[in-house]
């Protein structure tokens, strides 16, 4: 099969062979929607000099540093929004963007602070996971003064001066899990509810609704006080444990925080027939929550979309840089998948 020419590329891209020969070259100033058109076209019939044309497509791109402050660096589950979020920068087909991800395991409002105004002072904007705190408000307008715009990621702050809020609609998932465990489960019965600290806004909105659904549809089920695990594995065990000689009419649990590991571990020491007769529903996925559905202790996770979240995530940073950026906060809402053990 022949290999496609220059006069092959610029037919297909709509331009002069001069412009590609500019373009190749590197010599001369071509617009970059020109650039990028090129580029396309050049991926489309398979032409030999591509990496030449995407050197040059870097060359003239925008540049950002993105900085994402993430949480607890020996879970999994960050890992894995990590993970994504670095392929979310390097998808990106205008712009050049590095990713500075970093992790706080100390979850201090003063140590994620200082450690979200290190990120701000050497990136363009930063995304943060944390409580909503006032300390750790104080650093969002700091930065916001500073012309760094802060993006709340996963749960929202109640600072005025951050940029955007990108997550999933934590009131419809609250109601959600409702709706599933009280599908799944049938009579009276005890309902405990985990969360990680009663200051992330999307556990706390979380809870409510779920409160709110049954109370509206399922008035035959008792909702205990929320129980917080401070993220915490072994907390988690430790209460759901207690909870599993105590609590004979236990039928439910909603768990929005971290600390899965531990209520399964709980799980696992009491008899299978107990066990199958209390619903859990947990938030988003990693490989011990896939465990835990394969085994059938979990009813359902509602999880972020990694890939879809990470790439809104990165849009929404490049929305709020720059001259451009809207004056009011953005909120941006994607919807959660809902995971069951017939669908990992």
């Amino acid at each position: 099969m022949k290999r496609p020419t220059i006069r092959d590329l610029a037919l297909a891209a709509g331009v002069s062979v001069a412009t590609v020969n500019r373009i190749l070259s590197g010599a001369a100033s071509v617009r970059p929607k020109t650039v990028q058109r090129v580029q396309s076209a050049a991926e489309e019939i398979g032409f030999y000099g591509i990496g030449a044309i995407d050197d040059r497509v870097r060359q003239i791109s925008p540049h950002y540093r993105f900085g994402f402050l993430l949480q607890q660096s020996t879970r999994d589950l960050y890992q894995l929004f990590g993970k994504e979020i670095v392929a979310a920068c390097r998808d990106r087909r205008d712009e050049v963007i590095e990713a500075v991800v970093d992790f706080v395991d100390l979850l201090t409002p003063e140590t994620i602070s200082s450690r979200l105004i290190a990120l701000g002072d050497s990136c363009d904007a930063v995304a943060v996971v944390a409580a909503d705190h006032p300390i750790i408000g104080q650093a969002i307008r700091s930065l916001k003064e500073m012309g760094k715009p802060v993006i709340s990621y996963i749960t929202d702050q109640s600072a005025p001066e951050r940029a955007a809020y990108v997550g999933t609609d934590n009131w419809k998932l609250g109601r959600t899990a409702a709706f599933l465990i009280t599908q799944t489960t049938q009579g009276a019965g005890r309902i405990a509810v985990f969360i990680g600290n009663h200051r992330y806004q999307c556990q706390d909105v979380s809870d409510a609704s779920f409160r709110s659904y049954l109370r509206e549809h399922a008035p035959r089920l008792t909702v205990e006080e929320s129980r917080p695990t401070h993220e915490e594995a072994s907390e988690a065990y430790r209460m759901v444990a207690e909870l599993l000689k105590t609590a004979d009419d236990l039928v439910g649990i909603l768990i929005v925080g971290g600390g899965i590991t531990g209520v399964l571990r709980a799980l696992r020491e009491v008899s299978a027939e107990r066990r199958s007769g209390i619903k859990v529903v947990c938030r988003d996925i990693g490989p011990e929550t896939r465990k835990g559905l394969s085994e059938g202790l979990i009813t359902a996770a509602l999880c972020h979309p990694l890939e879809a979240t990470s790439a809104l995530l990165v849009q929404t940073m490049i929305d709020v840089v720059g001259p451009q950026a809207a004056f009011a906060t953005l909120q941006r809402s994607i919807p959660f998948e809902i995971v069951t053990p017939e669908n990992i």
